[in-house]
């Protein structure tokens, strides 16, 4: 059976590197044929010689022919620029492509890929966030396959029948519900949040991500992104996902049945499960990740949200209902927020703030295009920057 041949979209990044710990492990079935990052060269070099990946993508950098040719001592093609991610994610001989760069930057790649007709493993929850419409509609109308890496979105992917497609209520679904964590700050009082350092914030008590990804999960903004990305991705009104908080981050979500049934997902919180599954789906493969003992963790316990300590789940909510470009503007509003919280220019306390401001300030509109969405995305960083800037006059 011939290798498949893959392209990792963000391969220096978490989602990127354990992609690759994965595909080390199974070097019968895997060959990357294209690794992408935004500026780490170095670790982009070390992963194309590694794996040996005929095409390396830098996105940040200006096109360097002193760097192109030490890549190419190494038998390695470098290419830059947004259009170069294109190129690489629709390349005739890709199979599957990982779309785990993080944040706008990875929509335009990921359509590509959808439009190709390519199995898209996806770990850009904003492909969805920002533009859902327009992904869902290319991945059908190219006959592309879409599959979930976020641990939640998989297991919910893993706990409902395969025809879910033709309808949540077909299917016998009465709920679909999200796990979270509650991230570091679960317990401490609303007005504690003000004095929170980035430092705090990027210290997930389970999980091992990028700093941006680690300050959504402590404002559960990320859980709120996934709200949005459930019901594009399974069909759903937001009326059929419910969010629990389950702090040992082991049952990844549930899936509740007409029946009384609840088929959950459960293992170690390590995102080289979802990666495997999604990678070798409809087969499984050893993903190198620790054999769950639940006679050791003794206890898995659940609350709910307290929507005045996350702001962001009673936002995302409304967000949905709203529909057209409203989840655009919530996410832009937010990586600009969390941006200057990690930069030290707003407290902790204001990124929700904010992106609630930036929403009230803001015109809906439908989407019709990827340009539409850009141009939003584009308005609305804007507004976020100017809004910021009064807050601190």
């Amino acid at each position: 059976m011939p290798k498949q041949l893959i392209t990792i979209l963000g391969s220096t990044g978490s989602i990127g590197c354990s992609t690759l710990q994965v595909i080390a492990l199974h070097p019968d079935k895997y060959q990357v044929f294209a690794l992408a990052a935004y500026s780490n060269t170095e670790l982009l070099l070390e992963q194309s010689m590694a794996f040996k990946a005929r095409y390396a993508v830098l996105v940040g950098a200006i096109p360097n022919s002193e760097l192109q040719q030490r890549f190419k001592s190494h038998g390695v093609e470098l290419l830059f620029g947004l259009s170069a991610l294109d190129d690489v994610a629709q390349h005739e001989s890709v199979d599957t492509v990982m779309a785990a760069i993080v944040g706008v930057a990875g929509l335009q790649s990921t359509l590509a890929a959808a439009r190709c007709g390519k199995r898209i493993l996806l770990a850009n929850k904003e492909s969805l966030v920002v533009s859902g419409k327009l992904l869902m509609d290319a991945v059908k109308e190219n006959h592309a396959t879409l599959l979930p890496v976020d641990s939640e979105h998989n297991a919910i992917f893993q706990s409902l029948p395969v025809y879910h497609q033709q309808g949540l209520d077909q299917a016998g679904v009465k709920k679909i519900i999200l796990t979270a964590s509650g991230g570091p700050f679960l317990h401490k009082k609303p007005h504690e949040l003000a004095d929170i350092t980035p430092e705090q914030a990027c210290k997930h008590p389970n999980w091992s991500m990028g700093r941006k990804i680690s300050v959504d999960s402590a404002t559960m903004m990320n859980k709120a992104l996934e709200l949005i990305e459930a019901c594009w991705l399974f069909n759903a009104s937001p009326s059929q996902v419910d969010i629990l908080i389950h702090p040992q981050s082991i049952i990844h979500s549930m899936v509740t049945y007409k029946d009384g049934s609840v088929m959950a997902q459960l293992g170690c919180p390590d995102m080289r499960t979802p990666i495997a599954y999604a990678l070798a789906y409809p087969e499984r493969i050893d993903s190198g990740v620790e054999m769950l003992d639940l006679a050791k963790i003794g206890t898995l316990q659940f609350e709910q949200v307290n929507l005045e300590r996350f702001p962001a789940i009673r936002l995302a909510y409304e967000v949905v209902k709203a529909g057209g470009t409203a989840s655009t503007i919530f996410n832009a509003a937010n990586e600009v927020a969390v941006e200057n919280f990690l930069d030290g220019h707003i407290p902790f306390n204001q990124i929700t703030q904010i992106i609630e401001t930036v929403l009230n300030q803001s015109a809906i509109e439908s989407v019709e295009s990827l340009e539409t969405v850009l141009n939003v995305d584009r308005q609305t960083r804007m507004i976020t920057q100017q809004i910021i800037k009064k807050s601190k006059v």
